[in-house]
């Protein structure tokens, strides 16, 4: 606990939390990458409280107290005898969940509500079997979660096919098929697609194209070996190897547990993990996306993992090394000049600010124009301006944002690049002339880091 506070107040925003809470200054109803849930969260706790690392995590504290609440119910249902200090325990020291309950993307939220409408499912379904009718409250609430989760990350889609093969292969399950309050049910999930459908029709479905071509359709055809030892062995460590034990014995053990609760957390682990090791076969899978695949599981844990503190201590070094590589110094710098060039982007944003702000004060209103997404949005977060522009061969949120340039013909700019992502790419051809480059070295006790480079660019043609 002591390590997420340092982190939440002293780590400078991850590129991409920096790039949602610029979503968060551009509200609308969907998003090229993601649904808007994150988004709007930021733009109402921003609006409110302006902007700091307080505001921009406080909504991980709320949802993490939401999280760990959940887990206590959970627990006190299944068992008298779990402990949910050991639970709340294992689970903390999980490095996968020290992450990304700490970042804020959008799977804090993500994982919130997945637990949210699991736990609420479960006990509809185990009234469902005791009494033939079940509590319908608990059902549309369990509904109303799934509904938040697919508005936070589409990740959710596997929490909803594990809530289906349960009812698929549980006989006594299967008459529910019948019963008209699944069909309401399933309605509220669908109310998620609402926002999403009104920005992908105005947008051309670009975000549906994102997706198939992220995960289905490789660039390259052929099974991949790269990717799936990428994302199994990635998920094995970040998971922890203490856990995956613990996962293996719980498959092999007959649980004495009076609930639905084990067949519901044995569906959604296996068809999250079978599926994403399919997809890294084919094209590319990221171990957090499996991320809603080990929630249920946490809580049997006790019954085959007796001594949790090995567990415990790997997560607290995982946990301390990733605090220091945020916050102090990326430990990948010592090792190399151009390994892990994205946790580089964590430090010199003040700098770098201080001579963009320099540069444009001898330019009239001149734009603020950068190489790549996450360093529009890391200048746009220091800075607190949300009309930075990103100019690059990928396309993200802001070609959306900036749809027609022809407003911005004509005007002067700060164009800001590193090495990563050079500006004689694709920005500098946009002016009639450029300055030669500022370059601004990032270093943390001695150590280099990267370098930022500075220009004015007269005359953006778009």
């Amino acid at each position: 606990m002591l390590l997420r506070l340092i982190f939440w107040f002293a780590a400078f925003p991850n590129s991409d939390e920096a790039y949602y809470w610029l979503w968060g200054q551009h509200l609308d109803w969907s998003y090229y990458d993601h649904p808007p849930l994150q988004a709007w969260i930021q733009g109402i706790f921003s609006a409110i409280f302006g902007r700091s690392t307080f505001t921009l995590r406080l909504p991980n504290l709320l949802s993490s107290l939401a999280f760990f609440y959940t887990y206590f119910l959970i627990v006190r249902y299944l068992h008298k005898d779990l402990n949910v200090r050991v639970v709340t325990l294992l689970v903390l020291s999980t490095p996968l969940y020290f992450i990304f309950l700490a970042l804020a993307w959008h799977d804090h939220l993500l994982i919130t509500f997945s637990l949210i409408s699991a736990y609420l499912l479960v006990r509809f379904l185990d009234s469902y079997l005791s009494d033939g009718c079940g509590e319908t409250w608990r059902l549309y609430g369990s509904a109303i979660a799934l509904s938040l989760a697919f508005l936070s990350k589409y990740n959710a889609v596997f929490v909803a096919l594990g809530f289906f093969a349960t009812l698929m292969t549980q006989a006594r399950l299967r008459p529910l098929f019948r019963d008209r309050r699944l069909y309401i049910g399933i309605a509220i999930v669908l109310t998620c697609l609402i926002p999403i459908l009104i920005w992908n029709v105005y947008n051309d479905f670009q975000s549906l194209r994102y997706y198939v071509d992220r995960s289905v359709n490789p660039v390259v055809s052929g099974i991949k070996i790269g990717p799936f030892l990428g994302f199994t062995l990635v998920s094995f460590f970040i998971v922890s190897p203490f856990c995956w034990i613990g996962f293996y014995r719980l498959l092999k053990t007959r649980l004495s547990v009076n609930s639905i609760y084990p067949i519901v957390a044995f569906w959604i682990f296996a068809i999250s993990s079978i599926l994403l090791t399919i997809i890294s076969l084919m094209s590319a899978a990221l171990y957090y996306w499996n991320i809603t695949a080990y929630l249920l599981l946490f809580p049997l844990l006790p019954f085959v993992l007796k001594k949790p503190k090995p567990h415990v201590i790997y997560g607290l070094i995982i946990s301390v090394i990733i605090v220091i590589h945020y916050t102090v110094l990326p430990l990948s710098a010592l090792i190399s000049k151009d390994a892990d060039p994205d946790s580089r982007m964590l430090f010199g944003w003040k700098e770098v600010a201080t001579i963009v702000q320099s540069e444009s004060q001898t330019l009239n209103n001149p734009l603020l124009v950068t190489s790549d997404y996450r360093s529009a949005s890391a200048l746009a977060y220091q800075m607190n301006n949300r009309n930075v522009i990103a100019i690059s061969d990928r396309l993200d949120q802001f070609d959306f944002w900036y749809r027609d340039p022809r407003p911005l013909q004509g005007k002067d700019a700060v164009i800001l690049s590193d090495d990563w992502y050079p500006a004689e790419l694709m920005v500098l051809s946009k002016f009639d002339r450029t300055s030669e480059p500022i370059t601004v070295p990032v270093k943390r006790f001695g150590v280099w880091i990267k370098n930022y480079y500075v220009r004015k660019g007269y005359n953006f043609k778009p």
